[in-house]
């Protein structure tokens, strides 16, 4: 069996699972065959366990059965709501399995332009899981080209670009787009990870992938018209919360430092957001339209 096939039949048990909250193996297995997963043939006991102990491994997503009724459910749930690898790798299979069954359809679909940058995907992550240093050409905007030899510690995909965190031969931490890079090659050289390193801490405390000095705030946005139902469903930063509700708007405070990744995402809501504090920010954005009205 292919293994498209076999991710495929992976990705139908977890959504089936998600829709039905809890089911036994012959009811799970007659909507196997309703829905001709294996062309009409049903899901074998010993094929369903193989799955699950596959889609835990794979996705972390726990498949428990009910002793009292012999239900199978998800039991940790949660982990299809997080910001996790595995969260992401199944949503990216998930949409891969549609589209593959969408091909008679193709010309109806619109998508974005891919991730850029995706060429030394392969060898970063190598690099990434042998410790390995990396040999990497880059050249920003507008200036020369260079080469330096650095330690990856993590990958972040932002705003359909890819970008490497390093730390240089200089001690310092650096992010690199991929899309920049001119080469990229595994050297022999290793490195130690820091064992209390986590790039998801290093992350925490910002929205994109710029980690400047700006100091922590404590930000309150007011959303009006149709904004707060957005920010409602995706929220900007792991510690948004909904502080008051009003008919016409609502008020939403992170504490995060405000940097211009941030900021461009406020101003990408036009006027349905509103910077309520620190006024400090308040008195920046109101800067910053009046400088694009400029422009106009």
């Amino acid at each position: 069996m292919k293994p498209s096939q076999i991710f495929h039949q992976y990705i139908w048990i977890i959504n089936t699972l998600r829709a039905y909250r809890k089911l036994t193996l012959d009811e799970l297995s007659q909507k196997w065959q309703e829905d001709g997963v294996t062309d009409g043939n049903p899901l074998p006991r010993a094929s369903f366990y193989r799955h699950r102990d596959a889609i835990q491994d794979m996705f972390g997503i726990i498949i428990d059965c009910d002793p009292r009724t012999y239900k199978y459910y998800i039991s940790n749930s949660e982990v299809l709501s997080d910001d996790s690898i595995e969260h992401w790798l199944f949503s990216t299979l998930t949409v891969h399995g549609v589209l593959a069954d969408s091909a008679a359809v193709k010309e109806r679909l619109v998508l974005e332009n891919a991730p850029v940058g995706e060429q030394y995907l392969d060898i970063i992550i190598n690099a990434i899981k042998s410790n390995h240093r990396l040999r990497i050409g880059y050249r920003k905007f507008d200036t020369e080209g260079y080469e330096k030899v650095v330690c990856p510690f993590a990958l972040k995909l932002f705003h359909q670009r890819w970008y490497l965190l390093a730390r240089t031969e200089e001690q310092q931490m650096r992010l690199y787009a991929l899309d920049r890079m001119t080469m990229a090659e595994l050297t022999d050289e290793s490195f130690e990870m820091p064992a209390d390193f986590s790039p998801q801490e290093y992350f925490a405390e910002y929205y994109g992938v710029l980690t400047d000095n700006t100091p922590m705030a404590h930000v309150v946005l007011r959303a009006h018209n149709k904004t707060p139902n957005y920010l409602r469903t995706l929220p900007l930063h792991h510690s948004q919360q909904e502080i008051a509700t009003t008919p016409d708007y609502a008020d939403f405070s992170l504490d995060i430092r405000p940097t211009a990744d941030f900021l461009g995402q406020l101003l990408s809501h036009g006027n349905g957001i509103e910077v309520l504090e620190p006024l400090e920010l308040r008195e920046k954005m109101r800067q910053l339209i009046a400088e694009n009205l400029k422009r106009y």
